[in-house]
């Protein structure tokens, strides 16, 4: 009898400590805690203060952002910091209707997050909120919520772009300081904006263009399940200088990938060219929905009487057009020596009516140079006018 009121004493025990070690924690995170705890070492009474200090209601988020949190952070974050994170987060949850209609998934990775990149860990949740609720205060919608933090921003932070601030990735209150940032710079602030009065945010951009002019940043914002871009100094919501460039990004070349960052991992990383061979920033290959967005303002442009579209594709043997034999190269547009556009064809696993969109004037004699499949230079010259089919079809052998 007393073995047996032993053996359920320990089990009662150890079923107790089971359920305790998190209370209130859905059991997904209970394995990656575990695991944030011992990266954390000496730190780990800080961070999990703040997840032991989160009322039920906050349990979630204090276990999610824990749970993915960069070694670094786990090994240097205060109590104080991470508490102002969640605490900043679920308040705006609560206060904006934008921000309680969103997805839990939404909400945990892209408004309750402290950083974008790697720039240095300003506590910036509240002091944001009190700059930017101001001018969102009355807003009904979240598309009028993005349009007040864009059009305020500039004034409220003066902080301009500039090519001579200290650092590429420099912090929000750190280029406050100095009045001056580069587009990354920028798009962290507008981030921690959009963030700060529940608005799902995070920056997206490319390591290098496909016309080899360097790498560029902006923003994305969540409206109603699709992600839209804008940027420091806005212009409406998909339209910007840029979107011609990103457009043209090659689908095949990760280095001229668009890519956009997330806090959780997604088995992709956010290439920085301050850091080439860093892999500790989590990221998403956004091309395909760039260079659709371009098609589509192409196609929603006005053609003049002397313009037409046409649509390229790339086959690599002649008699065969399926989406096997489809090849995915650049092909650029030349009339005469002056060098006109470029752009990459479908590859072989896009839908068979994507193609290569290019805006020409007809009645033009232009020359469409690709390589073949030994790396060869080869050309094709063509004049389009209203009798011609306007799908091209160029063959690599």
């Amino acid at each position: 009898m007393k073995i047996l009121l032993l053996l359920l004493i320990v089990i009662t025990l150890f079923i107790g400590g089971c359920k305790s070690k998190y209370p209130g924690v859905p059991k997904q995170y209970i394995a990656l805690l575990d695991s944030a705890n011992v990266i954390a070492g000496d730190n780990a009474e800080q961070i999990f203060s703040a997840l032991e200090n989160s009322s039920i209601q906050q349990k979630e988020a204090a276990a999610f952002l824990i749970a993915y949190m960069p070694a670094k952070d786990l090994k240097t974050l205060s109590t104080e910091f991470v508490s102002d994170q969640i605490n900043g987060a679920l308040k705006v949850r609560n206060e904006f209707e934008w921000c309680k209609s969103l997805p839990d998934s939404i909400f945990l990775n892209e408004v309750l997050p402290y950083y974008s990149l790697d720039e240095y860990r300003d506590n910036w949740r509240d002091n944001y909120y009190n700059r930017f609720s101001k001018y969102v205060k009355n807003c009904k919608t979240i598309r009028e919520a993005i349009d007040s933090v864009n059009l305020n921003i500039r004034d409220e932070l003066e902080v301009d772009y500039n090519t001579k601030r200290s650092i590429v990735n420099i912090s929000p209150f750190q280029s406050e300081k100095e009045n001056m940032a580069t587009c990354t710079g920028l798009s962290f602030l507008l981030v921690d904006a959009f963030r700060s009065v529940g608005i799902p945010a995070r920056i997206a951009g490319t390591p290098l263009w496909t016309n080899m002019r360097g790498n560029h940043s902006w923003v994305e914002v969540y409206i109603d399940g699709e992600w839209y871009f804008t940027e420091y100094y806005p212009d409406a919501l998909n339209k910007s200088w840029f979107l011609a460039d990103a457009g043209k990004a090659d689908p095949e070349k990760p280095i001229h990938w668009i890519y956009a960052a997330s806090y959780k991992p997604t088995g992709t990383y956010f290439p920085r060219v301050w850091k080439k061979d860093a892999k500790d920033i989590n990221g998403v290959n956004v091309t395909d929905s760039y260079i659709q967005l371009y098609e589509k303002q192409l196609l929603g442009e006005k053609l003049e009487a002397d313009e037409m579209l046409v649509d390229v594709v790339l086959y690599k043997e002649p008699s065969l057009e399926s989406a096997d034999n489809r090849m995915s190269e650049k092909v650029t547009v030349w009339d005469g020596d002056k060098k006109v556009v470029f752009g990459y064809t479908p590859t072989s696993t896009d839908d068979l009516n994507k193609f290569l969109k290019f805006k020409l004037k007809k009645n033009v004699k232009y020359r469409f140079e690709f390589v073949d499949t030994k790396g060869n230079e080869k050309s094709k010259i063509i004049e389009f006018n209203n009798n011609l089919d306007k799908v091209l079809k160029l063959v690599q052998n």
